[in-house]
């Protein structure tokens, strides 16, 4: 079903939302940085409080990478992350706040005024880069790609093996790819606008 209610196209809605899915298995076509890049360049501007883009990516390419990165994810996401074209680690980073003077110059205070304390810093970094996150699944399909985002795994494991600082918190691991024949599970249903929507 599309809604004229909408300014995009039905195509477009289609292939971000309706008939995208969580990717299970990949072909063994490669990603390449050239549309990574493409797809951080579109999400990038996806609102955030304080323009704040407490998002950090690694991708891991090599045979050596996936292998630490294997040995932490929970046993029914570690065939699928060894074999998918590629990964991304997606995580806060809780310092993000040093940016803050270059990316939201009309309150450069903001940095001191707002985020001094690390507890505050670490909630907002984990709401806004999961945000961005969203944004990045997003971004995928809007590259034609599919996503497999994966909360199972070893999430200290994960922040000591590829981050080691303290300062970054895993959110996320992303399998990336185009969807083999038998990638996705069937649809789940979803709650529809009445259970979900009131109207003050």
């Amino acid at each position: 079903m599309t809604t004229d209610a909408l300014v995009l196209d039905a195509a477009a809605q289609d292939l971000l939302f309706r008939e995208a899915h969580t990717a299970n298995t990949f072909t063994d076509e490669p990603v390449s940085e050239e549309q990574v890049k493409a797809i951080y360049d579109l999400i990038k501007y996806g609102p955030t409080a304080f323009n704040q883009t407490p998002l950090r990516i690694v991708l891991v390419r090599s045979a050596e990478g996936r292998e630490r990165l294997v040995q932490h994810m929970s046993d029914g996401n570690k065939a699928k992350t060894a074999a998918a074209p590629l990964v991304a680690i997606l995580a806060a980073d809780n310092e993000f706040h040093e940016e803050l003077p270059t990316l939201f110059p009309h309150f450069p205070q903001a940095k001191d005024v707002f985020f001094s304390e690390r507890a505050v810093r670490e909630g907002a970094a984990a709401l806004n880069a999961s945000l961005q996150a969203a944004y990045f699944i997003i971004g995928i399909r809007a590259a034609g790609l599919a996503a497999g985002p994966m909360t199972g795994f070893d999430a200290e494991g994960i922040n000591k093996e590829f981050f080691g600082d303290g300062d970054h918190s895993v959110l996320t691991v992303v399998n990336i790819g185009k969807p083999a024949e038998d990638a996705f599970y069937p649809r789940s249903p979803r709650l529809s606008y009445d259970e979900v929507v009131t109207t003050v």
